[in-house]
C-alpha cells in the first residue's frame, strides 16, 4: 500500500507564482513603463565556500568599475553604486523599460574568521568578485588517527 499525500492547495500554485512574481516587480521598483532616477534596485549575489576562502560573485551589469564601491566596516562588507540611465533616445520613445536603474547597497556582515586584511577584489564582464580569506586558525585541519 503506498502512502500518498494530499496536497490541497495544489491547483492554486500557478495563481501564487503570478502573485509572486506581480510583488516582485512592484518591490523592484516597477514603473508603468517609466525609467527613474529615484529608482533602487538590489543586485543578485552568489556567495559560496572553498577550503581556503568565501567568494562573492555580485552581478553588475552596465557598471564601470569607478562607479562600484566596496567598503568594509564594523565586520561588515558594503556594495554600493549607481546604474544611470541612458537617455540617447527620449523617454517618450520608449515602449517598455524592464531593466533597474539607480542606486543600490549591499550589505554581508562576515563571518569572525574571515581574514579582512586580505579581502580582494576583482570586476569583469559586469560581475564583481570579491574573494574573503579565512584565517589561519579557521580552515580546517585533517588529522590521521591509527586504529590499533
Amino acid at each position: 500500500m503506498r502512502l500518498k499525500v494530499w496536497e490541497p492547495f495544489r491547483g492554486f500554485k500557478p495563481f501564487y507564482s503570478d502573485v509572486d512574481r506581480l510583488i516582485n516587480e512592484f518591490g523592484r521598483g516597477f514603473h508603468s513603463g517609466e525609467a527613474t532616477d529615484e529608482a533602487s534596485w538590489s543586485p543578485k549575489v552568489d556567495i559560496y565556500e572553498t577550503e581556503n576562502t568565501y567568494v562573492l560573485n555580485a552581478e553588475l551589469p552596465g557598471l564601470k568599475k569607478k562607479e562600484i564601491k566596496i567598503d568594509l566596516n564594523d565586520n561588515t562588507l558594503t556594495l554600493n553604486g549607481e546604474k544611470k540611465f541612458e537617455e540617447k533616445v527620449d523617454k517618450e520613445n520608449y515602449v517598455r523599460v524592464e531593466r533597474s536603474y539607480g542606486s543600490f547597497t549591499r550589505s554581508f556582515v562576515l563571518s569572525d574568521n574571515v581574514n579582512a586584511e586580505n579581502i580582494t577584489a576583482s570586476y569583469k564582464d559586469g560581475v564583481l568578485k570579491v574573494t574573503l580569506p579565512k584565517k589561519e586558525e579557521a580552515k580546517p585541519k585533517e588529522i590521521k588517527v591509527e586504529i590499533n
